[in-house]
């Protein structure tokens, strides 16, 4: 459905260019959730708008790969062609819904105008329609709600309004970068089963992007960990949870709140990963995870690692063997 092959983005800065995806590759078929999950700044959401078309040029720019829908290179499309696949084809859910809704239109207006672009509805078709999504995203009186203005919904009502835009055309594939963050547990698990419906439903494609890695484990089927702009380690998610094969994933996993083992005191147990991700500006020659790395090797600080194939399902970037440690 959705095949990314060695895409790399990078943006201006008074310090020299910033390489902010390099060189990631990734492949999405019908009906598959993706999970992609990684530190803030790592490259996620800029992955996400590079698919869109929506990096800011400047200070932005694609320097490199393709990004095909159905076999359509996204980044080689003009701008009629790309408006008309955003949205009606792929559809993204955007992380701040505060910056993404228009102040000055109510709710149902914005989502009204998505279909009647899209779907040809007609007014009338397309407000009822828009009560019936936000309904579904569990807002509640939404046939009144519909005509309020995003300063009148709470953070977490807006957002479930950006999930409710972002499903309204059935898309045959949504990038969900952070759905859940703002959504307290009771709506994030409607949420995360309504993505799971439109899945069962239209054989709908996902690239969700989260910090969450029980959303992960509770939706996806392979997750792809990215640092300092990179894919580092590819698996299914048993795969992964079970033996992580790069560092930075176990450390990712290791830093879970816990609950206490038996003997233990009674605190749960917090585990960080110590030092800050690299600058992107100047990124040291070897593995950018080094610094940070408690497997590290002499070489790893010289040898930049490649992403290499395990077998048909698992990739990792990295020089050491942490099996067995």
């Amino acid at each position: 459905m959705l095949t990314i092959e060695n895409l790399s983005v990078e943006f201006a800065s008074d310090h020299g260019p910033v390489r902010a995806v390099s060189d990631v590759s990734l492949a999405l078929a019908a009906g598959e959730t993706l999970g992609l999950v990684g530190e803030s700044g790592s490259g996620k959401s800029v992955t996400s708008l590079a698919i869109m078309g929506l990096v800011p040029q400047p200070p932005g720019r694609v320097t490199g790969g393709r990004v095909l829908y159905r076999g359509e290179d996204l980044l080689r499309q003009s701008a009629k062609r790309l408006a008309e696949l955003r949205g009606r084809r792929i559809a993204m859910i955007f992380q701040d819904p505060m910056t993404a809704l228009n102040p000055f239109l109510s709710v149902g207006e914005q989502l009204a105008e998505v279909t009647r672009h899209h779907l040809r509805h007609t007014r009338r078709h397309a407000l009822d329609h828009a009560v019936e999504m936000l309904a579904k995203v569990g807002i509640p009186s939404a046939a009144r709600r519909v005509f309020d203005y995003p300063h009148q919904f709470s953070g977490g009502m807006r957002q479930r309004a950006m999930i409710a835009m972002a499903l309204s055309c059935r898309p045959d594939v949504l990038i969900a970068d952070e759905p859940t963050t703002a959504l307290d547990v009771t709506i994030q698990a409607q949420i995360l089963e309504l993505l799971a419906e439109l899945q069962r439903r239209e054989g709908t494609a996902i690239l969700l992007i989260t910090h969450d890695l029980g959303v992960v484990a509770k939706l996806c089927r392979r997750v792809a960990v990215m640092y300092a702009g990179r894919i580092v380690e590819e698996a299914p998610v048993e795969s992964l949870f079970a033996a992580p094969m790069h560092p930075y994933t176990r450390g990712l996993l290791e830093s879970v709140p816990r609950l206490p083992e038996p003997g233990e005191p009674s605190a749960a147990r917090l585990v960080s990963i110590e030092g800050q991700p690299p600058d992107l500006a100047e990124l040291p020659p070897g593995c950018a995870f080094e610094p940070r790395c408690r497997f590290r090797e002499g070489r790893c600080a010289e040898t930049r690692p490649a992403l290499q194939s395990i077998d048909e399902q698992r990739r990792h970037a990295c020089l050491v063997d942490i099996a067995s440690r």
